[in-house]
C-alpha cells in the first residue's frame, strides 16, 4: 500500500523489541467526543467520580496515569519505527489522506510484530498522535488547530498552558520528556533556517501559518525549555468586528476612520497581549487602495487588505554573526521606495529616529505600535528610545520632533477580566514650553465589577472638540459635534 512513501531499503525482518502491551482503556476514560445532545465524556467522568470514595479515585487516577505512560512509550517506539520505514523526502508532496492511510498500515504491521493489542479508541488516538509527530508539532498540534486558543505557553515538557478569552489555563497536554520537546523546537526553527542550542539558547521564528514562535532552551531556561506561540488569526478582523466585540464604540470608529483617511500619523500603544497588532490591522482597512503601503516587522503578522502593499521582515545574524538585517535597515531602504505610508509592526529601538523622520518628511498617515501603559508614557518611551539610539539631542528638540511627527495615540489595554478594549484616544496638539501638549478625545470609563469578575463600564467622549476637526472637514469627513459629547453611564 502506497509503497512510494516506504523506504526502498527498509528491512521487514528486523527483530522486534520486547512487546509493550498497553491495557485496554474503558469507555469512560477515552478521549473521543460526546454524541449530539450528550455531555462531554470528561464532564460525565467528573460527575461519576463525585460519587466514588476518594480511595477509589486515587486508584483510578493511578491506573489512568500508568495507561497513559504505556501509551506514550508505545508511541515513542512506533514513531522510531515509522522513521525507519517512511520515505521522508516523499512526504512533502503526499496527500494527507494517503499519508494517514500509510501511517495506519505501518502501525498495524509493527504492532502485529510486537504482539501489541489496543482497543479501537486507543488505536485511533495513537494513529492521530503519530501523524502529528511525523507531519506536525506533536502534542502541540491539537492546540494549534483549536480556534478558541490564542496563545500556547510551554513551561517545560509537563506544563503547557493556553490562553482562552484572555484567561490562562493549564492543559493536560504534555511531552514525553525534555528531549521530545527539544526535538519539536528544532523541527520548527530548522524549517525557517535558524538554530537553537547552548551557544544560541533563544530564537524567534514563524510557523507555516504565520503564528509567532519564541523559544528559550537550557541552560538559560532552568526548569526545561520555554516556548510561546502567538497564534496567527486566519480571519481578518475589521472595525465592525471590533465594535461588535465591544473593543470600542461606533463613535470612536467614525473618528478613527476620519483620522486614518486624512493621513494622521497614528501610534497604537499598549502592553503585551493587549491587541495592538489587531487594532493596527483594523485601522489599516481605512487606507485607500490607491496608496502604496510598505510594512516593516520583526515577525510578519500584519494582514493589510490593500492591493499595493510591500512587506519586509528583519533577519537575525547567521551562525558566523553576519548577515543581520534590522528594522532600521529596512526602514531606511523603504524611504527610497516611494511609499505613501510606512507601517512599522513595532518600534522598540534605534529605528525610532527614522520612523519619526519619515512621519515628518512627507509620509503622512504612517503608523506603528509601541509598548506603553498610557499616551503620556508612549511619548516618554519615544524619548527614551531616541536617547538609547546614541544620538545626542537636547530634550526639547526630541520632544518637538515627537510633537510634530505624532498626531494620534490609540491606547489598547487588556483588562483584568481578560477583555481587550481601546481605553483611550489621545491627540497630540503641539508643544507648550518644553512639554508635549495632549488632549484626550475618547476613553473607556469603568464603573464597577460584576460578581463573576467582569468589568462594568462604557465608552464616552471627553467633551473636547477634535484638534483636527477642520482637517477632517476639508477632507470630506465632517463629523457631527454630537460624537464629542460625554455619555452618561446607564
Amino acid at each position: 500500500m502506497f509503497s512510494k512513501y516506504r523506504k526502498t531499503d527498509a528491512k521487514s525482518d528486523t527483530v522486534a523489541p520486547e512487546p509493550k502491551v498497553a491495557p485496554k482503556a474503558s469507555a469512560e476514560t477515552s478521549n473521543t467526543s460526546a454524541g449530539p445532545g450528550e455531555a462531554p465524556k470528561a464532564t460525565r467522568r467528573a460527575q461519576e467520580l463525585e460519587a466514588v470514595p476518594k480511595a477509589e479515585i486515587g486508584v483510578s487516577d493511578e491506573k489512568e496515569a500508568k495507561r497513559r505512560q504505556r501509551l506514550d512509550e508505545l508511541k515513542t517506539e512506533m514513531h522510531n519505527r515509522l522513521l525507519d520505514n517512511l520515505n521522508l523526502s516523499a512526504l512533502e508532496s503526499a496527500k494527507e489522506s494517503e499519508l494517514r492511510a500509510e501511517i495506519n498500515a505501518i502501525t498495524s504491521e509493527q504492532m502485529a510484530e510486537m504482539g501489541v493489542v489496543l482497543n479501537r479508541e486507543d488505536r485511533q488516538m495513537l494513529n492521530v498522535e503519530l501523524f502529528d509527530e511525523v507531519t506536525g508539532l506533536g502534542p502541540l498540534e491539537p492546540l494549534l488547530k483549536d480556534e478558541t486558543v490564542n496563545d500556547i505557553l510551554v513551561n517545560g515538557p509537563n506544563r503547557i498552558f493556553v490562553e482562552r478569552n484572555g484567561r490562562l489555563e493549564l492543559t493536560d497536554v504534555r511531552f514525553k520528556n525534555e528531549r521530545h520537546l527539544l526535538r519539536i523546537i528544532d523541527k520548527i526553527v530548522s524549517a525557517v533556517g535558524r538554530r537553537v542550542d547552548e551557544s544560541n539558547p533563544y530564537v524567534d521564528a514563524r510557523l507555516k501559518d504565520g503564528s509567532r514562535f519564541n523559544a528559550m532552551v537550557p541552560p538559560v531556561a532552568v526548569d526545561g525549555s520555554l516556548v510561546s506561540i502567538r497564534k496567527f488569526k486566519k480571519e481578518k478582523l475589521g472595525i465592525d468586528d471590533l465594535v461588535g466585540f465591544g473593543a470600542f464604540s461606533e463613535e470612536m470608529a467614525a473618528y478613527l476612520q476620519a483620522a486614518v483617511s486624512t493621513r494622521l500619523n497614528v501610534i497604537v500603544s499598549g502592553g503585551t497581549g493587549s491587541g495592538k497588532t489587531t487594532t493596527l490591522n483594523a485601522l489599516s482597512s481605512f487606507i485607500d487602495n490607491k496608496e502604496r503601503v510598505l510594512t516593516i516587522e520583526d515577525t510578519a503578522e500584519l494582514q493589510l487588505q490593500q492591493i499595493h502593499v510591500g512587506r519586509m521582515e528583519s533577519r537575525p545574524p547567521n551562525v558566523e554573526g553576519k548577515g543581520a538585517v534590522t528594522q532600521r535597515d529596512c526602514l531606511r531602504n523603504a524611504l527610497r521606495m516611494r511609499p505613501d505610508r510606512i507601517i512599522v509592526g513595532e518600534t522598540r529601538g534605534e529605528e525610532v529616529i527614522d520612523m519619526l523622520q519619515a512621519m515628518n518628511t512627507g509620509h503622512d498617515g504612517s503608523m506603528t505600535t509601541i509598548h506603553a501603559n498610557s499616551a503620556r508614557d508612549a511619548c516618554s518611551r519615544l524619548e527614551n528610545m531616541v536617547a538609547m539610539s546614541g544620538i545626542e539631542m537636547p530634550i526639547k528638540a526630541v520632544r518637538a520632533q515627537i510633537a510634530s511627527a505624532v498626531n494620534l495615540i490609540v491606547q489598547a489595554s487588556r483588562l483584568q477580566d481578560g477583555s481587550r478594549r481601546m481605553v483611550s484616544i489621545t491627540e497630540v496638539t503641539g508643544m507648550e514650553g518644553e512639554v508635549i501638549s495632549m488632549q484626550e478625545v475618547f476613553r473607556f470609563q469603568r464603573t464597577g465589577l460584576r460578581p463573576d469578575g467582569k468589568i462594568i463600564g462604557h465608552f464616552t467622549a471627553c467633551g473636547v472638540r477634535s484638534h483636527y476637526a477642520e482637517r477632517f472637514r476639508q477632507w470630506g469627513y465632517d463629523l457631527p459635534a454630537a460624537i464629542y459629547e460625554p455619555v452618561a453611564a446607564e
